[in-house]
């Protein structure tokens, strides 16, 4: 049975990631009205740190939508949502940032930021793939395929672990070239700070997810073998 008392083990990544989606919305809406003193604005600080570390190759955009920010390391396309490119706002200075250190990783070849690349295309088929192959397991009680589709949802959970390491490097980067270039204060970091801080946890939340969901397989996979 797919529908059992086993979904009660997701219940705390899924309260983790509302709360985690709360603080990102709380701390954003709170930073995104004090502007910094430096006056600069989001799209430029991530186009001179950049600049000054001597990447090139990255080109800013603005894209629609809110919080829709991200660095694409196969384009080499650092995309600010339109809260954020062009505003000086402590949050979108911070957000901006943040998408220009992951550039930076990619410049320098940062480790866990070159296994999350190299593993991307086998996550996107493993995460599509899993649960039907799970189901085909339970429905037809062929246990190869049940640890196959468990299998396939690890590759998820690596890609997750994977991730941590990944944004709280870059957001440690940012922090840093902002206050050592003197675009923020040392006090208008700490506030930068809580807006960064608040976007990691739901990278926490989405792992523990991860590592809850696998638990739940396995046990619903222990399961049907007893059944057999």
């Amino acid at each position: 049975m797919l529908y059992d008392w086993t979904y009660l083990l997701i219940l705390p990544g899924l309260l983790l990631g509302l709360v985690a989606q709360w603080k990102v919305k709380s701390a954003y809406r709170n930073m995104s009205n004090q502007p910094s003193r430096s006056g600069r604005t989001a799209d430029d600080v991530a186009r001179e740190l950049l600049a000054g570390n001597g990447n090139h190759r990255v080109t800013v955009v603005k894209i629609p939508g809110r919080l829709t920010d991200h660095y694409d390391p196969r384009k080499e396309t650092l995309s600010l949502s339109e809260g954020v490119y062009g505003d000086t706002s402590l949050a979108a200075v911070g957000i901006a940032a943040h998408e220009a250190g992951h550039a930076m990783q990619k410049y320098l070849d940062y480790g866990p930021m070159a296994l999350r690349n190299a593993i991307v295309p086998v996550v996107r088929i493993s995460s599509q793939a899993y649960f039907p192959l799970f189901l085909l397991g339970i429905i037809f009680s062929l246990e190869p395929l049940l640890y196959i589709g468990i299998l396939c949802f690890a590759a998820s959970l690596v890609f997750s672990l994977i991730t941590l390491p990944v944004e709280f490097d870059a957001s440690g980067r940012a922090l840093l070239a902002l206050e050592a270039g003197g675009y923020l204060t040392r006090e208008e970091t700490g506030q930068a700070r809580k807006v960064l801080r608040a976007a990691g946890w739901t990278y926490v939340a989405a792992a523990m997810q991860a590592v809850l969901q696998l638990l739940r397989l396995l046990l619903l996979a222990r399961g049907g073998r007893r059944r057999n």
